[in-house]
């Protein structure tokens, strides 16, 4: 097994101008590290089976989590259960880049939520 980093891992874009790199993609995890530049976010939903959390390395991330809004630092993280609505917004000036860990994995358990 190789070490990873985002310099290795798959590299997707989401949104108009985020970044996200799988480093760990497996079956029953998945950990991903995202870019979120200033004023960008993503669409609020939720996952029936998945559960995440949010840990901020550098950036202030903005979380609303069931209508309840938390301001995460870097070093700072949020447990988001499966069936939560929630949405990330970047606020400050500057890049959010975090990691997202989720199990199951989240990809086709997303289910966007209107306001």
């Amino acid at each position: 097994m190789s070490v990873v980093s985002k310099d290795n891992a798959e590299h997707y874009i989401w949104g108009e101008r985020c970044d996200g790199w799988h480093l760990v993609k497996s079956p029953t995890l998945s950990v991903i590290q995202e870019r979120v530049p200033s004023g960008c976010s993503e669409v609020r939903h939720l996952h029936q089976k998945a559960e995440q959390f949010f840990f901020v390395l550098s950036g202030i991330a903005t979380l609303e989590v069931s209508g309840e809004t938390y301001t995460l630092y870097p070093h700072q993280g949020k447990h988001v259960p499966a069936g939560a609505p929630h949405q990330l917004r970047n606020e400050s000036t500057e890049d959010l880049i975090f990691t997202v860990t989720s199990t199951p994995p989240s990809h086709g358990d997303r289910i966007e939520q209107n306001k």
